[in-house]
C-alpha cells in the first residue's frame, strides 16, 4: 500500500491571516496531514481537517489554547513507517544525533521552527522540515512537503514542494 501525507510547518495564523490556497490545491488527495508546530492557534487544525485528518504538535509560538491541547512531541505508526514529531530539533550541526535519540525507532522525524525546508537522511533516518507555508524569512519561497510511504517497499521518500 502506498500512502501520501501532507506536512507543514510555521504557519502562524493569525500574525498571518490564512493559509495559502496551495495548501488545499497540494493535499487535496494526502491521507494525512502532519502539523510540525506553531499554528498558533487552534482554528489551522479544523481548516486542515476540511482536507484530511489532522495530527500535529506544539511550537513555540503558541496561544494558550494551543500548548493545553498538543504535545511538544508524539510519534505515529502509518503502516511500516514510525514517524516522529517535534517542532524543534535542536541546531544544524547536532540535529541528527538528537533525531536518533528522541525517536529511536523512528524512520521519519518531521520537524519545524528554522522555516529551512530541509529532506535528508541519516544513517537510515529521514529528517523532513517542510519549510513555512506562511512566512519564508530568508527562503526564496514558502514551502510545505509530502511523504510518499511505500509499505510494499518498506520505503519512506520526502517532497518539499515551493508554494
Amino acid at each position: 500500500m502506498s500512502r501520501t501525507i501532507g506536512v507543514i510547518s510555521d504557519t502562524h495564523i493569525p500574525h498571518f491571516k490564512r493559509l495559502p490556497d496551495a495548501v488545499g490545491q497540494h493535499f487535496a488527495s494526502v491521507e494525512l496531514i502532519i502539523h510540525a508546530g506553531d499554528l498558533s492557534i487552534l482554528s489551522v487544525i479544523s481548516e486542515l481537517e476540511t482536507i484530511a485528518p489532522v495530527v500535529a504538535v506544539q511550537g513555540n509560538i503558541e496561544e494558550d489554547e494551543v500548548r493545553l491541547k498538543l504535545p511538544i512531541k508524539r510519534e505515529i505508526v502509518l503502516g511500516h513507517c514510525r514517524i516522529g514529531m517535534v517542532h524543534i530539533l535542536g541546531e544544524a550541526h547536532n540535529r541528527a544525533r538528537i533525531a536518533r535519540q528522541e525517536f529511536p525507532a523512528a524512520l521519519v522525524v518531521v520537524y519545524g521552527h528554522s522555516h529551512i525546508p530541509y529532506n535528508q537522511e541519516h544513517d537510515g533516518q529521514l529528517l523532513f522540515n517542510p519549510g513555512s507555508a506562511n512566512d519564508r524569512r530568508r527562503q526564496p519561497q514558502c514551502s510545505i512537503g509530502l511523504l510518499h510511504i511505500d509499505d510494499e517497499a518498506l520505503s519512506v521518500r520526502g517532497e518539499i514542494l515551493y508554494i
